[in-house]
């Protein structure tokens, strides 16, 4: 419909593929894709199951194999990283990753600090950061691309908020443009050899507002205010990611390859209609909400996303015994909480997913009832998208040459093929094998 020309014209300039992530449907709505692609590795292969869980794979990345091959890397946001000794180049992880770290340590501190804290507690109206954080990041912007069509953005931004009182959730394509700029400033300084660049805000938009875009496939039809708002989010997420886009193409120019990958793709979520969609709880403050569960151990609290945080204890002993204390809260009778735990880790959450009606009442052995609504607030929206197994992947190399191949490619296939453009053979590393006719087109 001519929304997206810059996306119209990375295509026509690529190899077009669809990578099929061979994996079961169960196995799509964590992250595990990501290390899929980063490493040419199944799910049974890298083991890597839990969001954010990446850093416990150590297998190497493409990174981590180019830096061992003398060539430096900038990697920006990607999902479940890990890196290892010896990394040569830039890592800013994404903002959900438990452990992961950037690189070198001090050098995204305060960006990354305000970047985690808005979008792991993006749907927590109550949530504040101090003053000093904001002073601290902006100062940072400043001295690291801040530019402004950015700048122009966010004062639109925050002056549609106030007259309408609506479109806050447009804030994530805020933080987006400007990890651009901060991806921008870094590669026009370094020259990285290798460089990737991640962003989710369009399919954070999937999730949320699938429904508004598509109302017909769905029982629970939204209503009409949230059409007026969000009918057009989605498409709104691809028109920001379309710019980011035209500036790619820009800065690569005719010196560098585009590896354009969205390793899974959504389709409609229809599976949880019956109970009136989805919903999910989340506590409105995690230091609040462990006191009062009775986890008095040390430990430390990791938001994710959705319903879904990390506590870290300091012993596998402990963590068991948070275990059993999660598993024993109810609500009115039901149990309240999921709790998954892999040594000293538990990655916990409500279990909550339907709209909870009157006052109800948590409860945990040795604690006092507790109105659920006081720990907890119901974020907004209801799922409407998920993972479907299949992804694009586009190549566009110095010849521009396009061609769509019909045949699904595995997504293991990914890594091994960018490999191949730097005359890198890893097959004794990966069980993924490169797509030969696209490596030799490439430079």
């Amino acid at each position: 419909e001519g929304h997206l020309p810059n996306f119209k014209r990375l295509f026509l300039e690529s190899q077009a593929y669809v990578t099929d992530a061979q994996e079961e449907q169960e196995a799509l709505e964590p992250w595990i894709q990501w290390v899929t692609v980063h490493t040419g590795l199944s799910y049974d292969e890298h083991g890597v199951f839990v969001l954010g869980d990446g850093p416990k794979c150590t297998k190497p990345r493409l990174w981590d194999i180019l830096s061992q091959h003398g060539f430096t890397n900038w990697v920006c946001g990607s999902m479940n990283l890990r890196y290892e000794t010896g990394f040569k180049g830039f890592v800013v992880p994404d903002p959900w990753t438990v452990g992961a770290q950037p690189f070198p340590a001090d050098e995204f501190t305060p960006y990354l600090d305000f970047v985690r804290a808005n979008v792991q507690e993006h749907t927590n109206r109550e949530a504040r950061l101090p003053r000093s954080a904001y002073v601290a990041f902006l100062r940072y912007m400043l001295t690291h691309g801040l530019s402004s069509g950015t700048i122009g953005y966010l004062a639109r931004q925050l002056f549609t908020e106030r007259v309408t009182g609506k479109y806050h959730w447009r804030r994530a394509v805020a933080l987006d443009r400007m990890q651009w700029d901060v991806f921008r400033w870094y590669f026009k300084r370094e020259h990285p050899d290798f460089s990737t660049f991640f962003l989710n805000s369009t399919a954070h938009f999937q999730h949320l507002h699938w429904r508004n875009m598509d109302p017909d496939v769905f029982q629970v039809k939204p209503s009409d205010a949230e059409q007026a708002e969000y009918e057009d989010a989605i498409l709104y997420g691809y028109q920001q990611m379309d710019h980011i886009i035209g500036n790619a193409l820009t800065l690569a120019g005719d010196t560098h390859t585009i590896v354009f990958a969205s390793a899974l793709g959504q389709q409609p979520c229809l599976k949880y209609e019956e109970q009136g969609g989805k919903v999910f709880y989340r506590p409105k403050d995690f230091k609040a909400f462990t006191a009062w569960a009775g986890l008095r151990m040390p430990h430390e609290i990791q938001p994710v996303m959705s319903e879904e945080f990390h506590l870290v204890f300091e012993n596998e002993r402990d963590a068991r015994a948070a275990e059993q204390q999660l598993a024993a809260i109810t609500i009115d009778g039901r149990p309240a909480m999921r709790a998954h735990r892999d040594g000293n880790d538990i990655l916990a959450g409500c279990g909550v997913f339907d709209r909870l009606d009157g006052d109800p009442v948590l409860r945990a052995p040795g604690a006092a009832d507790q109105t659920f609504l006081e720990l907890f607030y119901l974020a907004d929206g209801l799922k409407s998208g998920m993972h479907h197994p299949d992804g694009i992947l586009w190549i566009r190399g110095a010849g521009r040459g396009h061609r769509v191949h019909q045949a699904r490619i595995p997504l293991r296939s990914v890594a091994p093929t960018i490999l191949s453009m730097f005359g890198i053979d890893a097959s004794d590393q990966m069980s993924g094998r490169p797509l030969v006719e696209t490596s030799a087109a490439a430079t």
